[in-house]
């Protein structure tokens, strides 16, 4: 996959109507300070495009990134910010549900764990409702260039385990820092995108 031109096209809040778009997307899902924005940064070949905060749970709302015009990179609310308030974590939620029930062209969903811990209880919640809602969600281990490399196969059966997900569960590990894993992420990319067409 070369990318090419991005652009932030359409951001969506809590009483958005989503767009329609013609194109496949692919979502994003993480806890608020896993690195989902440097993952987009970094699959999009941009600094800063997705807005990187030293405050966790600025992403409050759905934004879509064009992609060379053919695919949209679809970035979700973080989840588990402890200073939102429960009502705005609901809304936060609902939307979210709303946005997977909805998307007509939502091909996959990346949900970003760090490799250097258990699952939490959200993470655990977050996969069943992707689950839950049709899709098989891939893993994306983040934060790799934390580990040893002798500690990576461990921490991966520690995530599908914490997860209780299948043995056929995608894990792709991931540093933002050294880019190692893009290569594989853009890999199942080109794979959506063949058989989408």
């Amino acid at each position: 996959m070369v990318i090419k031109n991005v652009c932030l096209e359409t951001v969506c809040g809590i009483t958005s109507v989503f767009p329609q778009n013609e194109h496949m997307e692919i979502a994003f899902a993480g806890k608020s300070n896993v690195g989902k924005s440097s993952l987009i940064n970094v699959l999009m070949n941009r600094k800063s495009l997705a807005r990187i905060s030293s405050q966790p749970g600025k992403t409050q709302t759905i934004n879509y990134y064009n992609i060379n015009g053919e695919m949209y990179f679809v970035d979700l609310p973080g989840y588990g910010y402890t200073k939102a308030s429960i009502e705005v974590k609901n809304q936060w939620g609902k939307m979210v549900e709303r946005y997977l029930q909805s998307s007509k062209k939502l091909k996959a969903v990346f949900l970003l764990v760090d490799i250097r811990h258990e699952p939490s209880a959200n993470d655990r919640t977050m996969y069943q409702w992707i689950q839950h809602n049709g899709f098989s969600p891939v893993i994306i281990a983040t934060k790799l260039d934390k580990i040893k490399r002798s500690q990576v196969q461990k921490h991966r059966k520690m995530l599908i385990e914490g997860l209780n997900g299948q043995k056929d569960t995608v894990v792709i590990p991931f540093s933002a820092q050294t880019k190692q894993g893009r290569d594989e992420i853009y890999a199942y990319m080109d794979g959506l995108c063949e058989s989408s067409n």
